[in-house]
């Protein structure tokens, strides 16, 4: 094997899972303000929670197009095997993502409340959906899949829900409700609106923190491979120790009046979550359920060398340009959000 060729396919794989890590964080707490958008009792409040995410929501997004895209074109196999099995999933959370983007465009666009209630439902359903299906997704890759010889998904919608998948989409729906919380305690003023997003925080991080315990014990009880290979990379349980840390500092940062700080810790959380799933596939992208051999790993299923060394020279061009586009886009509209009376708002 090419050591070039290696090095190239572990590449790809690293910078797949920070795209994915990336989309985590950045629209996870665009979708946990959705799933927290009920809790609003105003109409004043609900524009105020999607002004929060109004200028930056969509930019998120583009995170989770570029995963798709780089995902298809570095390892063109693995891209179609996974879509055979999630396919009717991919098609949810398509139409998850479209309703919640019409949903935060309309919704301001009639004063009539009927109009309103029914945007925000959407708003609130499909942000729900789409969180949970991806961590279904994520519970199904720990599982792995029945496939066969050709990469080919053998089952049907249902069969991807199951005990321990549905329990990975509960922790996705507890994290990116935390997520939400702790960022719109940066984004409103001091308000009575504030003191009780904050009581949310508290209350979303005691129901991740038991869903989250819960769903470490179940992962260690039926997924036998997701710590095998910290056998070879022992130094990787540094990263175990500091998502353990990240969320024993979400509480500590919220008593201090620190909410930046608990930011930061759930977003640290969710990397080192990224990061850790990444470790318990490697070295397959597709694990087979019904017979290893049929798995399809980093080698199997990578496009060609010369391929992938020109998606990384773009990558490298591309990517900084990409990073200071957001981080210009996020310095830009910092700041608390206000809605004055008769100001243009969601």
């Amino acid at each position: 094997m090419n050591v070039d060729y290696t090095w190239l396919q572990m590449t790809w794989f690293i910078l797949i899972g920070i795209l994915l890590a990336g989309y985590a964080v950045l629209d996870g707490f665009d979708l946990g303000v959705g799933i927290l958008h009920p809790l609003a009792k105003t109409d004043q409040e609900r524009r105020i929670f999607l002004n929060a995410i109004g200028p930056i929501w969509d930019g998120n997004e583009v995170w989770l197009v570029t995963f798709g895209g780089a995902l298809f074109a570095a390892f063109p196999f693995a891209y179609a095997s996974i879509f055979s099995g999630f396919y009717s999933a991919f098609m949810l959370v398509l139409m998850s993502l479209i309703a919640r983007a019409v949903s935060i465009e309309l919704r301001g666009k009639m004063p009539s409340k009927i109009w309103k209630r029914v945007w925000d439902a959407g708003f609130f359903g499909s942000s729900l959906l789409a969180t949970f299906i991806f961590g279904v997704a994520v519970g199904n890759a720990m599982l792995g899949l029945s496939i066969d010889e050709l990469g080919n998904f053998q089952g049907t919608l249902f069969n991807l829900l199951r005990p321990y998948t549905i329990m990975t989409g509960l922790l996705a729906v507890s994290m990116f409700a935390m997520h939400g919380a702790l960022y719109l305690t940066l984004k409103i003023p001091a308000s009575p609106l504030h003191n009780r997003v904050r009581r949310w925080s508290w209350h979303a991080w005691g129901v991740f923190l038991v869903v989250y315990l819960l769903t470490t014990m179940y992962t260690l009880a039926v997924v036998k491979r997701a710590v095998s290979n910290f056998e070879h990379a022992p130094w990787a349980a540094a990263v175990v120790v500091l998502n353990v840390l990240a969320i024993a500092n979400v509480p500590r940062a919220l008593s201090r009046g620190r909410p930046g700080w608990a930011f930061v810790s759930s977003g640290v959380c969710i990397l080192a979550l990224v990061f850790l799933f990444s470790m318990a596939l490697w070295p397959n992208l597709v694990t087979a359920s019904n017979d290893p051999s049929h798995s399809l790993t980093i080698a199997s299923s990578a496009s060609s060398e010369k391929t992938l060394w020109i998606m990384l020279i773009v990558a490298l061009i591309g990517m900084p340009l990409v990073l200071a586009y957001t981080a210009t886009v996020y310095w830009t509209f910092r700041g608390k959000v206000e809605i004055k009376e008769g100001e243009v708002a969601y």
